[in-house]
């Protein structure tokens, strides 16, 4: 068998996929659970984590500047194995899915405080200064006047950072999570054929594609008036 039929056998074989359809709908379900909880957590941290900044202390700005530098430096799959591996070696045990969380979710925190922190940067002092001589303290100017400006310039690459890590997902397979590309491998191996990890493939695009559309119209709908953009 070669050619066409040979390649259909081997990577679109519709009996190896519908059988192992089911384990690769579990491992899509866990995908957009993990996914989920690591752009909350990691934004949320982010955005924690500029705003800290913004206070000016010089120390602390030390350590969170140390620590985003770090998370931005090491590769994902890295932190990963420390935590899975490493952690039990404390005394500390963390199943594969949370370090998968915690180790992406880091990442993503990382990366989302420098470009939330280069929005509160780029936004105006004249705006600081409208607002301080209108009677308001740092804080409500800060939230109330210079976060939705620094977010809304920011969308674009923050939005796009997001999917980037997210995608991360299939690292986890590393440390037997069951995620898309884990239950992939793992119905190859039974199967005696690749076929599941076109189906994982399929999963992936289903999955990131609307994702990456939403983006795009989050983008759109925060694009600053009067800033023309390329279609």
């Amino acid at each position: 068998m070669g050619g066409l039929d040979g390649f259909a056998f081997t990577f679109l074989n519709l009996k190896v996929m519908a059988d192992w359809a089911p384990k690769i709908a579990e491992g899509f379900a866990l995908t957009v659970a993990l996914a989920a909880l690591i752009v909350v957590a990691g934004l949320a941290l982010g955005l924690g984590l500029a705003v800290l900044r913004a206070f000016g202390l010089r120390v602390l700005n030390w350590g969170i500047v140390f620590t985003v530098d770090l998370f931005r430096a090491l590769p994902p799959l890295v932190i990963i194995v420390l935590l899975y591996f490493g952690l039990p070696e404390l005394g500390l045990s963390m199943s594969g899915f949370w370090a998968t969380w915690l180790s992406l979710t880091l990442v993503l925190a990382a990366f989302a405080e420098e470009i939330l922190w280069a929005g509160i940067v780029a936004t105006p002092q004249g705006q600081w200064d409208a607002a301080r001589a209108l009677g308001l303290r740092f804080i409500p100017v800060l939230f109330r006047v210079v976060l939705p400006q620094a977010v809304r310039m920011v969308v674009p690459p923050l939005v796009n950072r997001t999917i980037a890590i997210t995608k991360g997902t299939a690292l986890a397979s590393v440390v037997g999570v069951a995620e898309i590309l884990g239950a992939s491998q793992s119905a190859m191996a039974f199967a005696g054929n690749p076929s599941p990890l076109t189906l994982g493939a399929i999963a992936y695009a289903l999955l990131f594609l609307p994702v990456v559309g939403v983006g795009r119209w989050i983008e759109r709908k925060a694009a600053i008036p009067g800033r023309t953009r390329p279609a």
